[in-house]
């Protein structure tokens, strides 16, 4: 059976139908969403309060009762949130929320997928270099040349494609600015975008702002491969364009050759764009990274996305690429031009220092990272969790349902309230919630230490039921 999605930005103005789920979501983030009061205020709005300019001008006393009545309700009224309909579906991002229940709680953050450990030295030397240097002004809109040039050197190291700097490379205020760009750039109203399922959660909101229709294939467990017959029949004339992430969060798989390779033909028989999200390319554990650009035929039509923060732990410092022949690059800064116009001048700089690391920095990375999630992926499976296979990424998904929750936003909230660690619940990377309800997200990205002492809280307060 097909498991095939189709959501368009105009079904945000239908109106709102709740699931049981729904609730169950509200419950859980309705301490981080409504401030105190809230929902008073809001009923306070809708009723209307009158004031009875007669009545108070005749009777002081109550005038001054209705005065006071008035400033009390000042204080504890709220006004309506107010957002623009292409995003009123969205709420606060699930890393977010999970990251302020962590502190909240006491909870270990194995959710949010940032290090806990710094970046490499000679990286961070290289910026305060460039600052000494008084290198702190605007930056040229699309990238300071030598980091342009770092790029494209990198790319042709890691795909043996050759691309032109100055006319191919545009650099962004990290990988999501560089999604923004594309979509922005390169879609317009109406157009269909097919994405895989689960996927960031940036993707569904930039196509929203983008006003594109959604088609939506699903990725399963045990595997998540392609499902290529599907594939097959959702790639058509209509399509304008498919984003894949490889290696791919929240799951950890890796896009094979041969799923490359048809998408790749699909794309070229229906002269189809290809957006690919690279960012966790130097995380590949159990198979080499093929980038979707190398394929032949495929540069024409391919913007490459990538960013600095997953490989060298810097992911505060925001920077971000996009690789694409110049036909698509013009639409891509043309939407950069108007997001961020440029990107953290010094912070470029060093960035070209660290793009130029030797092979000897990736080999360690890839060591010390196997070696981390060894002691989660064995923690987990001693916990009682149902484990699927990550070939890349920092991040592992599970099956939750062998410790009785109902789905996955209600474990993860138990898991953080009575255990005292975070995981992110799936369902969020879905366009049809219930297909993620039973699976959540860990990450691997932070020191041994901490990684252990969550396994032992798991070990100890997490039962299976």
């Amino acid at each position: 059976m097909r498991s095939q999605c189709i959501w368009t930005p105009c079904e945000v103005l239908t109106p709102l139908s709740f699931k049981p789920s729904t609730f169950l979501t509200f419950s859980f983030l309705k301490q981080l969403l409504l401030p105190d009061k809230s929902i008073a205020a809001i009923s306070s709005t809708r009723r209307g309060i009158s004031s009875y300019p007669s009545l108070m001008a005749s009777s002081p006393s109550l005038k001054d009762a209705v005065s006071t009545q008035n400033e009390s309700t000042q204080k504890t009224q709220q006004p309506l949130q107010q957002v623009a309909k292409r995003l009123e579906k969205f709420k606060t991002t699930i890393f977010t929320q999970m990251s302020s229940l962590a502190i909240k709680h006491g909870a270990i953050n194995l959710g949010q997928g940032f290090p806990n450990f710094d970046g490499p030295e000679f990286v961070k030397e290289a910026a305060i270099q460039a600052i000494k240097d008084g290198k702190n002004q605007y930056a040229r809109g699309y990238g300071v040349p030598d980091f342009s040039s770092a790029i494209a050197e990198r790319f042709k190291k890691d795909t043996g494609l050759g691309v032109d700097p100055e006319k191919e490379i545009t650099v962004t205020s990290g990988c999501t600015e560089a999604i923004a760009a594309t979509m922005l750039g390169l879609i317009n109203p109406g157009d269909e975008v097919i994405l895989f399922a689960p996927f960031y959660d940036s993707y569904e909101a930039t196509l929203s702002m983008a006003g594109a229709k959604i088609k939506c294939i699903t990725l399963h467990p045990p595997d998540f491969a392609v499902p290529i017959d599907e594939l097959k029949s959702a790639i058509t004339h209509d399509t304008r364009a498919v984003l894949i992430n490889t290696p791919h969060n929240p799951t950890g798989k890796m896009f094979s050759r041969e799923e490359l390779s048809t998408i790749a033909s699909l794309c070229i028989e229906n002269d189809v764009l290809v957006f690919t999200d690279e960012v966790y390319d130097k995380l590949a554990f159990e198979m080499d990274h093929i980038s979707m650009a190398s394929l032949p035929g495929m540069y024409e039509r391919t913007v490459t996305l990538n960013s600095l923060g997953k490989t060298f732990s810097l992911t505060g410092w925001k920077i971000g690429w996009a690789i694409a022949p110049p036909h698509l690059t013009w639409g891509v800064r043309q939407a950069h031009s108007f997001l961020t116009f440029a990107t953290s001048t010094p912070m470029q700089w060093a960035a070209a220092v660290a793009l130029r690391a030797p092979e000897s920095y990736y080999v360690e990375l890839k060591r010390d990272y196997m070696a981390k999630k060894e002691i989660l992926v064995e923690g987990l499976k001693a916990v009682g969790f149902k484990v699927f296979p990550s070939s890349g990424t920092y991040f592992v998904v599970v099956d939750h349902t062998p410790f009785g929750l109902e789905n996955d936003i209600a474990f993860c909230e138990y898991l953080i309230k009575e255990v005292g660690v975070v995981a992110i619940p799936t369902s969020v990377f879905y366009l049809n919630p219930e297909d993620g309800k039973n699976l959540v997200r860990f990450t691997f990205c932070k020191d041994e230490g901490t990684l252990r002492a969550a396994v032992d809280r798991m070990k100890e307060k997490l039962k299976r039921k």
